[in-house]
């Protein structure tokens, strides 16, 4: 009885401290979106491998344009390879081939290469653009929304390659209102 109660606290530290070791800080999330509110998550998953997992939050409202995703990778990626599979994927949408090669190119400029576990997060300010944080320091700013629109729209647009995942990041709500899609 006194090992099982040994191996019991054991177990309760080592969770606390796993816990503590993977909690992150979002405050630049609450700061942009004033307070940040989970609207729905979701994994990734290609061929059987877990790529990775994604939160999308909305500001106040689920009516509110400021939103943001956050991707908490669990493979590693250069960034380069992040940047091409995204203008793919705009592509894939609907983006002209030319558009979104160019766009990729911008990407390919700041994204960082990711390890398990590392994060990049988009943020979306109507008349300020995206802003990209790579685990919570900002990292670069796109403005405009036509970038926006085909950026998110790689997990928000109803042609999505993803469509599961769409479901489970919106739930039962409308995407952004910068979709302009009634449902």
């Amino acid at each position: 009885m006194k090992t099982f109660k040994v191996i019991a606290a054991i177990f309760l530290v080592l969770c606390t401290f796993v816990q503590v070791g993977f909690a992150r800080n979002l405050a630049y999330l609450d700061s942009a979106l004033n307070p940040a509110m989970l609207q729905g998550a979701g994994k990734l998953t290609w061929w059987g491998f877990h790529i990775y997992d994604v939160s999308f939050y909305r500001s106040g409202t689920l009516s509110s344009p400021e939103f943001a995703l956050d991707i908490h990778y669990q493979k590693s990626f250069s960034g380069t390879s992040i940047a091409n599979r995204s203008a793919d994927e705009m592509k894939r949408i609907g983006v002209p081939d030319t558009q979104a090669v160019l766009w990729g190119k911008e990407l390919a400029s700041f994204l960082p290469d990711v390890e398990s576990g590392q994060t990049i997060t988009a943020i979306y300010i109507p008349k300020q653009g995206t802003v990209f944080y790579h685990d919570g320091k900002r990292i670069a700013q796109i403005p405009g929304a036509d970038f926006s629109k085909a950026f998110f729209g790689i997990w928000f647009d109803p042609k999505t390659s993803a469509p599961k995942l769409r479901t489970e990041l919106l739930g039962k709500n409308c995407p952004p209102p910068l979709f302009n899609e009634v449902c």
